[in-house]
């Protein structure tokens, strides 16, 4: 499906009443559940709001695509400090990218080093 793939907080706009969607440079193909789990991690979501999300986009609760969100949440955090570690080395806009990636890896450690992640492994497989 189509994925915008960018959905920080600040690449949501109210128009009007009307959600828009800006940003579109990392667009392509890719799995509902990354972009799910991407807005969750960017957006700071708490596993409530997350569950709402994906239970919404569903149309009801499915513990393995709640599961899938979260474990793309992860990719996505390791994914953007990848992103950080090139940006901090390559380029010239004034932004201190270290950091910034730093504080997405610590999250995505705390995840892989913490008690869930056995459990949404279990999760991701179940056929609800």
């Amino acid at each position: 499906m189509a994925c915008n793939n960018d959905l920080l907080a600040g690449n949501f706009i109210d128009a009007d009443g009307q959600i828009r969607l800006i940003d579109y440079e990392y667009a392509g193909n890719n799995d509902a559940c990354f972009e799910l789990g991407n807005i969750g991690s960017e957006c700071h979501l708490t596993d409530d709001q997350l569950d709402h999300l994906v239970t919404s986009y569903y149309g009801r609760r499915l513990v393995n695509k709640l599961a899938r969100a979260r474990l793309h949440a992860v990719m996505s955090q390791y994914g953007w400090t990848l992103w950080a570690s090139i940006q901090e080395a390559t380029s010239d806009i004034d932004f201190d990218f270290w950091p910034w990636g730093l504080e997405k890896y610590e999250r995505a450690v705390a995840t892989f080093c913490g008690p869930g992640l056995d459990r949404l492994i279990e999760d991701v497989q179940r056929t609800d």
